[in-house]
């Protein structure tokens, strides 16, 4: 079997996610800047040796002040830690369907922990110029605090203003390259 290489479509891709805040709402953000390659047995993606790199400092929320923060030593510390990586690890069928469970080792700040996600497979088409593209859809959760993600204050009637659990939503389209 010839083994092909695929890359993230960025312009059709997005990294996200959403944490709670003052335990009330979710604030929702992105990372601008990332790259996804993975390299399979034809177009089997079951087996893929799948890598993501996710610029830090090109997070965004919408708001120039609390990107500036996520960026500080209270949470990233993109003068230090520029990255955050991803590398699969071993995926499992959940169904006929095209679900999965993608297992891997994800590195924020030079911590690195096993993390589970929840993928739905959309298929493999080609587009009106000839491309051929995948497209996934990816869930899951972390604790922020398993990677060092620990600046927090206590609001006035004794909660907390950003919640451990950082919800993890993903859409990502793959472009085939040979």
């Amino acid at each position: 079997m010839a083994k092909t290489t695929w890359v993230a479509d960025a312009d059709h891709s997005e990294l996200g996610f959403k944490i709670r805040h003052l335990m009330i709402t979710n604030i929702n953000g992105k990372f601008d800047n990332f790259t996804v390659e993975a390299e399979t047995e034809e177009e089997d993606f079951m087996n893929a040796k799948v890598t993501a790199t996710v610029d830090i400092d090109s997070i965004n929320t919408g708001n120039a002040q609390r990107d500036g923060h996520l960026r500080s030593p209270d949470f990233f510390d993109v003068d230090k830690y520029r990255n955050i990586v991803f590398k699969a690890t071993k995926a499992e069928s959940v169904d006929n369907d095209g679900s999965y469970t993608l297992y891997g080792d994800l590195t924020i700040r030079d911590v690195t922990k096993p993390i589970k996600l929840d993928v739905e497979f959309g298929g493999v088409v080609k587009d009106p110029w000839g491309n051929t593209k995948a497209g996934f859809t990816v869930h899951g959760k972390i604790n922020r605090k398993d990677f060092g993600l620990n600046w927090n204050a206590v609001t006035e009637a004794g909660g907390v203003m950003v919640s451990d659990d950082v919800k993890i939503h993903c859409e990502v389209q793959m472009l085939k390259r040979s």
